[in-house]
């Protein structure tokens, strides 16, 4: 974007940028219309975020020895990382390979150092997963599996905060009363967690649990928001030349992280592989693909789907611990769930969905009736410039 202008990636036509908020409309319309081919990529999404997700605070129970992690926990996050890293360029070879003729090669250099410096915001979210993947290990201190699972989803609410203020997304009356039905469903669940009299790493489990939970809440809701603007704002790049920005930047943060531990524990703590165990390697295959399988949530979904879809996975994480480790399926646990499935299915009832307002900024959504096209076609007029269902794209400036 140069001077206020954009250009066309159909006909390289240069257009008016359109306002934050007129992006934010056309997003949100485009995604009411999208196609059934999108519709079964999002489900076959939550599926597999369901088992990853489920399966991580189960993963990272079964590596505690004696109560505690044998291993450094951001060894674990710097392989994590690795494995990220190597799958990205593994993918981007076999893009690479596959192209059409006349597209610019995705290889080059120039189109590697422009792209570096196009999604460099990548770095932020990068820094902010790095701290969350430590508190992960933390949080395990302090909960059981089941109960760590259900923290996480009220980063729903604070991330709904961020897309409000960031990317000015819009969500009705009912959508927020769903998101407060999520919140009391996880308090039920809380009630009488934690207990009496215990404590961790010399602090009550009350003041450290609330602390840390604070912090587990916040970073990750950053670093979802952050990275969801960054991989869309720069779509016409490829996603796995984007996740190799990404996943680079967090081994480099995490690889800082080991130097620090090695400058307060000593040179012996620098064996990245020490105190790991099958369970540990697991959990870095399981790590490393909820984190490819996030990028895709993020780029070609939105973050609202990805964190309801986590949800999900609370029934298999307390089923599976409670089977596993003997942890006990309370009522307020069986409650809890029930108040959050009720939360989602009115957050994304049709009856929820926000009313269109008139359009008085320079992008427009429109419906074209063709009889050479199907009922879900639509197309995008900027400033009366059209662009044709097969270019469809989540819509941010660029």
């Amino acid at each position: 974007m140069k001077n206020g202008m954009i250009e066309c990636s159909v006909c390289h036509s240069k257009i008016v940028s359109p306002t934050t908020r007129a992006v934010s409309r056309a997003y949100d319309q485009h995604r009411n219309k999208i196609s059934s081919k999108y519709r079964a990529l999002n489900v076959l999404l939550v599926v597999g975020d369901c088992v990853l997700v489920g399966l991580q605070p189960i993963l990272v129970f079964m590596s505690k020895v004696d109560g505690g992690f044998k291993f450094s926990p951001i060894s674990v996050n710097f392989l994590t990382e690795l494995a990220k890293v190597f799958f990205a360029i593994v993918m981007l070879l076999f893009q690479a390979r596959h192209q059409k003729v006349g597209e610019k090669p995705l290889l080059s250099v120039s189109t590697f150092v422009q792209a570096a410096r196009n999604n460099v915001l990548l770095a932020v979210p990068a820094l902010l997963y790095a701290v969350n993947n430590y508190l992960k290990f933390i949080m395990q201190l302090y909960f059981n599996p089941a109960t760590v699972k259900m923290l996480s989803n009220l980063k729903v609410l604070v991330i709904a905060v961020l897309l409000k203020m960031v990317m000015k997304r819009k969500f009705s009356i009912i959508q927020w009363e769903a998101l407060a039905l999520l919140l009391i469903g996880i308090s039920v669940n809380q009630l009488r967690s934690l207990p009496e009299g215990s404590t961790a790493m010399g602090l009550p489990v009350a003041t450290g649990a609330y602390v840390y939970t604070l912090i587990f809440v916040t970073v990750p809701s950053m670093a979802s928001v952050f990275n969801e603007y960054a991989l869309k704002s720069q779509f016409e790049t490829s996603i796995y030349l984007q996740n190799l920005f990404l996943y680079g930047y967090g081994a480099l943060f995490n690889f800082l992280g080991i130097l620090v531990t090695v400058i307060i524990k000593g040179p012996s703590s620098f064996d990245i592989l020490q105190g790991h165990s099958k369970a540990t390697m697991l959990l870095i295959f399981n790590n490393a693909a909820q984190g490819i399988l996030s990028s895709f949530f993020f780029k070609y979904a939105d973050t609202i789907l990805k964190k309801y879809s986590s949800t999900v996975a609370t029934i298999f994480t307390g089923i599976a611990s409670a089977a596993l480790f003997g942890h006990t399926l309370t009522i307020n646990f069986m409650l809890g769930i029930s108040i959050v499935f009720i939360s989602m299915h009115q957050f994304f009832s049709p009856l929820a969905k926000v009313k269109d307002e008139p359009q008085n900024g320079n992008l427009e959504v429109m419906e074209v009736h063709d009889n050479h096209r199907s009922k879900d076609s639509s197309f995008i007029n900027m400033a009366s410039h059209r662009i044709g269902q097969d270019e469809r794209k989540p819509l941010l400036p660029t």
